[in-house]
């Protein structure tokens, strides 16, 4: 008996006595498979090059009319149309992969995992698949990531599909194990408990949402966390690997999306979730669960920062950026930035740093200018509201957007020339630049530098206005950074509060505080996050 043969008398036993792990120890595709695999591809090639040929074999070795429902014994099961279609694309894929040949072995792959998927589809007999889809999905996925890192070959296949609208190889790849995904989230056949097709709901959901990540299709995501809210099983009902990386994906998500209260619940659950020695899983999770804490005024201690899973890596990111936006020192904050931008921007996370924290900044800056410049009534029982004169703000403000550009404290231009410099160069420069009497800046010899949009105060190298910085303060108390109200005839911003609290806690509430104590509009749950399902 031919190989071939034999290969598909075995797969008919298996499906009879429905054996769905045995199934998918049988249906190997991977290069590694054993060499029995590899001489029925050699077979295949010389004997069933023709589609008509194999279509046959197949029919033979799995006949539909292999049994009527009505007479097979209980327990067992035969072969249906589906089935025999995806058993097709098996061979096929076997007959005519190229190992060598990237994109043909993906087109193969993707169609076997498609057949697959429509052969589990069947109400009575589809669920015996459960452990064949699972298997060839993680394939699939291995494989898109591999090819995902191959640009050069990804375009070519993105300009080779006439149907896919341009779609990228991981969101070819992600639709394709999202069909497989809907199947088992309808099942009717279980309740709300991971019985059936139902116990693979958040296995191929994670494998969907990587592939999503992957290609930086986040948004794509957004109909899987609403079919999760709608059907899903609870999630603590499932393995913690599963829970992880489901809450590690849905908290990405909601970075994304700006909704780092629920980003950071999900990530801190994930976290928590992980055990200590998987030190690059946790390293992975903290990568987005610090800056995301951050944005909500919670900053890493160092104790956190010290740990293996941080101290190589995050540490030295994170630990002077939050030293940065807690001393308002938006040159060292802007200098840091650009410093780790590459790893910032690959991680997807130089966006938020560069300016949703800025806010944060301009509070820290503030700050600092009322505590330089306030004087405390001498008199116990004063009644006057401690303030902040905004003219003082612009002043402090208008000399960090001077030192942004490359301005020098004049000390610098005068004074410190290194003995190896020529005395008659520096001379030269030195009678060029104009120092005034009354300033601590001057101008750099090259003229300011030229800022980016997000590296200066206001808007690159735009001069910080009175009614900017005016702005930002009522920007700031309209975020609850800020406690009390702008006096605007006197340029002040004047504190609430300040005689129960002290000015600067009444008037600097804690960033974290603040965001949790917010009043929003409409109902909002700060704790609910759609997508995770907890009973």
């Amino acid at each position: 008996m031919s190989l071939v043969n034999q290969f598909l008398s075995q797969i008919r036993q298996h499906v009879r006595e429905q054996r769905g792990e045995q199934l998918a120890s049988w249906l190997q595709v991977e290069p590694s498979a054993a060499q029995q695999y590899h001489a029925m591809a050699d077979e295949l090639r010389r004997s069933f090059r023709d589609g008509d040929a194999l279509d046959a074999v197949v029919e033979s070795c799995l006949p539909l009319d292999d049994g009527d429902d009505d007479d097979l014994p209980e327990g067992q099961a035969a072969p249906w149309p589906s089935f025999q279609a995806f058993i097709k694309e098996y061979l096929t894929l076997w007959r005519d992969i190229d190992h060598d040949d990237l994109l043909g072995a993906h087109e193969l792959l993707s169609s076997l995992v498609n057949a697959c998927g429509t052969a589990f589809t069947h109400p009575q007999y589809g669920a015996m698949l459960i452990q064949v889809c699972k298997s060839l999905s993680e394939s699939l996925a291995r494989f898109t990531l591999r090819l995902n890192r191959r640009p050069d070959l990804a375009r070519r296949l993105r300009t080779r599909d006439e149907d896919g609208g341009g779609k990228s190889v991981a969101e070819s790849s992600a639709e394709i194990i999202q069909k497989i995904f809907k199947v088992c989230l309808m099942d009717r056949t279980a309740g709300r408990r991971p019985e059936g097709k139902k116990a693979c709901v958040y296995m191929f959901a994670n494998l969907v949402l990587k592939l999503l990540f992957a290609c930086k299709r986040t948004h794509l995501a957004t109909m899987i966390f609403r079919n999760m809210s709608a059907s899903s099983p609870p999630l603590h009902l499932y393995p913690a690997s599963q829970r992880v990386t489901y809450l590690y994906y849905l908290g990405r998500f909601n970075f994304a999306m700006n909704h780092y209260l629920r980003a950071a619940l999900c990530l801190e659950q994930a976290y928590l979730q992980t055990p200590a020695q998987l030190v690059s899983h946790r390293c992975n999770i903290l990568t987005y669960l610090i800056p995301c804490n951050m944005l909500l005024g919670r900053f890493p201690s160092r104790l956190l920062l010290a740990r293996p899973e941080a101290a190589p890596l995050l540490a030295p990111v994170f630990l002077p950026l939050c030293q940065a936006v807690r001393s308002g020192n938006f040159m060292a904050f802007q200098a840091h930035l650009a410093a780790h931008q590459r790893w910032l921007w690959d991680k997807g996370l130089y966006v938020q740093m560069a300016y949703r924290l800025r806010p944060m900044l301009w509070r820290s800056l503030a700050r600092k200018t009322f505590l330089l410049t306030y004087v405390a009534p001498t008199d116990a029982e004063s009644r006057k509201a401690a303030t902040l004169d905004l003219a003082d703000l612009h002043t402090a403000a208008t000399f960090v957007q001077r030192r942004l550009e490359g301005w020098l404290p004049s000390s610098q231009v005068v004074r410190g020339r290194p003995h190896n410099v020529n005395a008659i160069f520096m001379k030269a420069i030195t009678s060029n630049v104009q120092v005034p009497t009354e300033t601590t800046l001057v101008q750099p010899p090259g003229g300011p530098k030229r800022l980016r949009v997000n590296e200066g105060l206001v808007n690159g190298n735009a001069p910080v206005k009175l009614v900017d910085v005016e702005m930002m303060v009522a920007t700031l108390i309209q975020q609850d950074f800020m406690h009390g109200f702008v006096a605007h005839s006197q340029g002040r911003f004047a504190i609430i509060g300040a005689k129960s609290k002290g000015p600067l806690l009444a008037g600097w509430p804690p960033v974290w505080q603040a965001i949790r104590e917010r009043k929003y509009d409409e109902a909002y749950d700060p704790d609910e996050v759609p997508g995770w399902v907890k009973s």
